[in-house]
């Protein structure tokens, strides 16, 4: 049955805390990504890694009818673009230079992670087009009563950034990756499909990294040794800190001292370890929904050889195959991964200006922007080193 819409109520909520627990989650479960269920939004505001001390003030828009909660959307208002992984320097300089301001912008997003899987939580009982068009009014009605300069839709599914642009937003291509399973048997079927030369260089990183005295196993769920997370958390830090300050420190101590209780169901740790010594020397932490595996953090005590390769690509697709997932998102960067097996791809941000000028240099400029994204996507898939065929 059909609920009607003409009886909702929406309103934004400046904190996880004000929406039901159990109806989020009902509302998350269809989607393929487990970054919009509520114990990881929930942990991100709690840490204070996605917070107002942060720049990110909580503004989730939710529905309601009849007291329950049948819509809703994870926002955030922001006076800054640091963890959003768009890289939308571009038009905050076209705004600079025309004197006007680029911000506050209202955000939806899982936030520090660039995975694609944005979309409305919606009751399937509702009707979904009104339900839409609602939650998108609010989102314009919001922005103009507050001179928010624009709002943005982050790594939204395909189908979801079409459907904004019927109300004013444009979608902007971006560049991911993607190991599809072809119902691999096992690590080595996959490297079948790779040619003589590349399958020669992974098995070579990969004995050389085994007679180093390198051990490399995964685990997930309630097998992940409680000691993984504080160390995860160093790992983390110390990635991060290489980078100076284009770093991506965004999670506080305080969120990967909540992981183990809040999400150690949706996590695995690709782990390494030295002969003789219990604690890892480098751990990679994936989270997995159904039949998806995403990569998110890494790092290493040690500066190993191909030991980056291992955790990060081959042992999460050989546990990837041996588990019956289907798909591999290792995550951004790093034309490597195209010499790896990782397929280019297109992901998709929407976004929309307020003010008419700067409406008017985005749509104007977007498509060649995303005509030239889609060309650097078709230059790496060139690099796969596929064996030909014949």
């Amino acid at each position: 049955m059909t609920v009607p819409t003409d009886q909702l109520t929406l309103r934004f909520a400046r904190s996880m805390a004000e929406a039901d627990e159990d109806r989020w989650d009902a509302l998350a479960e269809p989607l393929d990504t487990p970054f919009f269920e509520y114990a990881w939004l929930k942990l991100l505001e709690d840490s204070g890694s996605a917070a107002p001390a942060k720049g990110w003030y909580p503004n989730h828009l939710l529905a309601h009818t009849g007291g329950v909660m049948v819509g809703a959307l994870p926002m955030y208002l922001k006076w800054h673009s640091d963890g959003e992984f768009v890289f939308d320097q571009l038009w905050g300089e076209a705004a600079s230079r025309l004197g006007l301001p680029y911000f506050p912008r209202l955000v939806a997003a899982s936030p520090f992670t660039p995975a694609t899987g944005l979309r409305f939580l919606a009751d399937p009982e509702m009707n979904q087009m009104r339900l839409s068009r609602r939650m998108f009014e609010a989102v314009e009605q919001y922005c103009l009563s507050n001179g928010v300069q624009g709002a943005a839709l982050l790594f939204t599914e395909p189908d979801f950034a079409a459907a904004s642009e019927d109300y004013g937003f444009t979608a902007w291509r971006h560049q991911g990756y993607l190991w599809r399973n072809r119902d691999f048997s096992d690590f080595d079927d996959f490297l079948s499909t790779l040619n003589a030369n590349r399958r020669k260089t992974v098995r070579h990183e990969r004995s050389a990294l085994a007679a180093s005295g390198v051990r490399v196993e995964i685990v997930s769920g309630a097998d992940i040794p409680d000691a993984f997370f504080p160390i995860m958390r160093e790992l983390y830090d110390r990635t991060n800190a290489k980078f100076g300050p284009w770093g991506c420190r965004y999670l506080t101590p305080a969120f990967f001292e909540g992981l183990p209780a809040a999400f150690r169901h949706r996590l695995a740790f690709a782990a390494a370890f030295r002969e003789g010594r219990r604690d890892p020397v480098a751990l990679a932490m994936l989270a997995h929904k159904r039949d998806i595996l995403f990569g998110r953090y890494w790092g290493s005590f040690e500066d190993i050889p191909f030991l980056h390769f291992e955790l990060c690509y081959y042992a999460p697709i050989a546990w990837a195959i041996a588990h019956g997932i289907t798909r591999y998102d290792p995550g951004m960067g790093g034309a490597h991964k195209a010499r790896r097996g990782f397929v280019s791809v297109s992901s998709y941000s929407s976004h929309r200006f307020f003010d008419p000028r700067m409406d008017m240099i985005f749509r104007t400029h977007i498509d060649r922007v995303n005509q030239l994204e889609k060309h650097y996507i078709d230059e790496l898939n060139e690099m796969l080193p596929l064996r030909r065929k014949g």
